[in-house]
């Protein structure tokens, strides 16, 4: 079998319930991913607004779901109070979060088949006419703006229900930062801006040094804007999602193929 990134070492940093699509595909490919977490999600402090919402959702026409994680903390806790009303419609930011919400029964979404981003949301037909509509956007805490002001100027009356936060985990980066002085870190996948400066923070000026001299794969233009103010020097931006980014390391690193054994490991 056609191994292309077999002694392939991969930083994957996404969370760590989130990790495990991302490592199967490279180590299916023969690569090596390193687990190295850079964002938790943990509940939001105070539920009660959160509770109320729910209580209040035949007040809705719309509810968007922003993230995976999103739609894991929102929908958990809808589940536990009530149905979804019949009348409310569904979107999602992107097909990830798609196949999310098909995991509580919630099949009739409305969502981008390409881009996957707040911008591609707001281009779609059914988001355009929504002046005097309700809508409700589940999101993480200190989320982005764009979505609800382009909604807010479209006419629409708009509140947001945040329920999860991200946090910086407290993992010991000394693993990581002897494995990357080492060179023994070929690549690093990343999957939000705040994931990648919390990255940078974790392994603080040390591990900078060869965190920008190492090729990293993003899936959004957003992200690679911030790697290069960050002054990261190989930035690679691939299609959306864990496949996009398994591709784009196919891409980069098939000329390099050499052989060896995939382990999943932890830095």
């Amino acid at each position: 079998m056609n191994k292309p990134l077999t002694g392939i070492n991969i930083l994957v940093t996404r969370p760590a319930h989130q990790a495990d699509d991302l490592a199967a595909r490279i180590c299916l490919a023969g690569g090596n991913p390193v687990l190295f977490p850079v964002l938790e999600i943990l509940d939001i402090g105070d539920q009660r607004p959160l509770l109320d919402l729910v209580a209040r959702l035949d007040e809705f026409d719309l509810a968007i779901f922003i993230s995976p994680n999103a739609v894991n903390k929102a929908m958990s806790l809808i589940q536990t109070k009530r149905s979804l009303p019949p009348t409310l419609k569904v979107a999602a930011v992107g097909q990830g979060t798609t196949r999310v919400l098909g995991n509580f029964g919630v099949n009739q979404v409305i969502a981008p088949a390409m881009r996957f981003d707040s911008e591609a949301l707001l281009e779609m037909t059914e988001l355009r006419q929504v002046q005097g509509k309700r809508i409700v956007i589940f999101r993480g805490d200190g989320g982005r703006e764009l979505l609800g002001d382009g909604l807010l100027a479209r006419g629409a009356t708009l509140e947001y229900a945040e329920c999860y936060r991200r946090v910086k985990p407290g993992t010991d980066a000394a693993p990581l930062l002897r494995a990357g002085a080492r060179g023994e870190i070929n690549a690093i996948t990343i999957t939000s801006s705040e994931g990648l400066r919390n990255l940078f923070d974790m392994v603080g000026e040390p591990g900078q040094v060869w965190l920008k001299k190492t090729p990293l794969f993003v899936s959004h233009e957003r992200i690679a804007q911030t790697a290069r103010k960050l002054g990261l020097d190989q930035v690679i931006r691939t299609a959306a999602g864990d496949e996009g980014l398994v591709q784009g390391l196919l891409e980069y690193f098939q000329p390099e193929a050499r052989g060896g054994d995939c382990t999943l490991g932890k830095s």
